[in-house]
């Protein structure tokens, strides 16, 4: 399951038809802000909607919550409490996938949104610059 929340625009999302377009990211970069711009790095897609975690619950319904592997961009709440130390908010999607971190059963759960290579818990495993083959 695709998308994530972007961590890094708590300094604003700039419009790129706005005429003071140009001024505003040189102000921004010049202080190191971070931001994002609307429809070139920020979509407010970023989440799935309703309709996509209804679909997932209805596809792991069908196959009784049971799966070999779990692959998905964002990690579930706990996973990146535990990885972030607190630091990134949950939302939506990572309440999503923790519940079916508790409901499901997998034997992995490989997801990148993180930037780094790390094993959580033995059974997260956080891929950012691996490539790794997967067994059936």
């Amino acid at each position: 399951m695709g998308g994530a929340s972007s961590h890094d625009i708590q300094d604003g999302i700039l419009e790129p038809d706005d005429p003071l377009f140009k001024k505003k990211c040189r102000r921004m970069d010049a202080r190191g802000a971070m931001y994002r711009v609307n429809h070139r790095s920020w979509w407010k897609e970023e989440l799935p909607s309703a309709e996509e975690y209804q679909t997932a619950r209805a596809n792991l319904d069908s196959v009784g919550w049971a799966v070999d592997y779990i692959i998905s961009h964002c990690c579930p709440t706990s996973v990146q409490d535990e990885l972030s130390g607190g630091f990134y908010k949950a939302d939506a999607l990572t309440d999503f996938l923790e519940e079916v971190a508790q409901r499901c059963q997998f034997k992995y759960q490989f997801f990148g949104h993180y930037h780094t290579n790390r094993v959580i818990r033995e059974k997260y495993v956080l891929l950012y610059e691996q490539i790794i083959r997967l067994k059936e």
